[in-house]
């Protein structure tokens, strides 16, 4: 996510990070509650805002033994760490979300989760996108290492009141109608510079990602090879195009300039998977009513959608299970669905009037229930390979020296092609 960063996740971060480090150094996970008085602590480590905090809330008042520590971390670290603590056999939390971009890396390792198929999660397969399911199921069919949680179809947020002020239209079917491609995105936003002398994105790797996921091959083909003339090629020229017309502002996504730039209109426009409404209303909540979403360039396409997963270290498995298939409930998914806007990835909830007929208000009251899920049932998802999350990395990296200028745009592809190779051997 899959991927938004909210105040409070951080601050529960802050010291649940610190309560880890003292841990590694004694030997002694903090996740090993369970004394004499019964009290059970389950750990969830993720990054952004899953919309656990309310939910957290409810399930401790249902089951007065249980204690949650949430713990939001940046995306990438989220990873890496999970993967160190597989490899030391201890420390990893109770529940463990997993991104899409990983999941390959991961599910190769099942033997380090619990397979949820023993909990009796096999019952579950028939609520899921059938890619969804097999998103996080070993390769032979017999250990499903994860429930999915939502899907990232993807659309374009944008402030109609900056659109407003370029002499840009802001209803968002004419909006839509700007950029039918993303040679057309451009151009509107060599317009949009042109006029305000502003910058129009975010940043040149949230332009290379949507876009990505756009292409019939990603970094990997099933057979693992790296694939970087296809759909990493067309990909990045697009992105470098957009940087040297000056399009991007260059906010490193889920920092604190990033976050600023949403208030300060450091910026006009940027990829919105699902997942993205979430980051946008906490962290610029007096921007409400001055975003809209408009059609992705080029159409369809997916980034992101992440898994809830049981490291098999953990001393509390019966509680995580139980926990975990809680939060993928109907009601549960509805209500994450409607407070911070990630898609279920059970599709029977499309239907649902609770989902099918609600408009976001922070968003002029777009028709969220409506557009997301039109995106996700027509997704045909990218294979990931195993080094899919730190291969993207490596090529982020490379896009992030041409926007701060210390890598020159002619050498950019070479670049990203080495690196991407280091990745996939690293």
């Amino acid at each position: 996510m899959t991927r938004s960063w909210t105040r409070w996740a951080r601050a529960a971060a802050v010291g649940a990070v610190s309560l880890t480090l003292v841990a590694a150094c004694s030997g002694r996970s903090t996740t090993d509650s369970g004394g004499t008085d019964g009290q059970v602590t389950l750990k969830i480590n993720f990054w952004g805002d899953f919309g656990l905090q309310d939910l957290k809330t409810r399930y401790e008042a249902d089951h007065p033994n249980i204690k949650i520590q949430l713990n939001s971390g940046e995306y990438n670290a989220q990873h890496e760490d999970l993967q160190k603590k597989l490899v030391a056999g201890s420390g990893a939390a109770d529940i463990a979300a997993i991104d899409e971009g990983f999941m390959v890396q991961f599910r190769s390792q099942s033997d380090k989760f619990v397979n949820l198929l023993d909990k009796g999660a096999g019952s579950y397969e028939s609520r899921y996108l059938p890619w969804k399911w097999k998103q996080s199921l070993s390769a032979d069919g017999r250990t499903q290492i994860g429930l999915g949680t939502d899907v990232g179809g993807l659309a374009m947020c944008y402030r109609t009141d900056l659109f407003a002020a370029a002499g840009l239209p802001t209803d968002r079917d004419q909006v839509s109608a700007l950029w039918p491609t993303w040679d057309r995105f451009i151009q509107v936003g060599q317009d949009y510079t042109g006029r305000t002398k502003k910058k129009f994105l975010d940043s040149g790797t949230n332009l290379f990602n949507p876009i990505l996921g756009q292409q019939p091959v990603g970094f990997y083909d099933e057979q693992e090879q790296l694939r970087m003339e296809q759909g990493p090629k067309v990909a990045f020229d697009y992105t470098i195009r957009a940087v040297q017309a000056g399009l991007s502002a260059n906010l490193a996504s889920f920092q604190a300039d990033w976050d600023k730039g949403f208030t300060a209109g450091s910026f006009a426009v940027l990829a919105c998977p699902a997942w993205m409404l979430g980051h946008i209303k906490d962290t610029a909540p007096g921007t409400q009513g001055k975003w809209d979403i408009a059609a992705v360039p080029g159409g369809g396409g997916n980034w992101g959608g992440s898994f809830l997963t049981i490291p098999k270290q953990g001393r509390h498995i019966d509680e995580a299970y139980e926990l975990l298939e809680w939060l993928v409930q109907p009601e549960q998914q509805i209500e994450i669905f409607k407070k911070v806007g990630n898609l279920p990835s059970q599709p029977a909830l499309y239907a649902d009037p609770a989902i099918a007929e609600f408009k976001n208000p922070f968003f002029h009251d777009a028709p969220v229930g409506q557009i997301f899920p039109k995106m996700a049932q027509g997704l045909t998802p990218q294979y990931l390979g195993k080094r899919n999350g730190p291969t993207r990395v490596a090529v982020e990296n490379v896009i992030n020296r041409v926007q701060n200028g210390t890598l020159k745009p002619d050498a950019a592809w070479a670049e990203a092609v080495k690196e991407a190779e280091k990745a996939r051997t690293s």
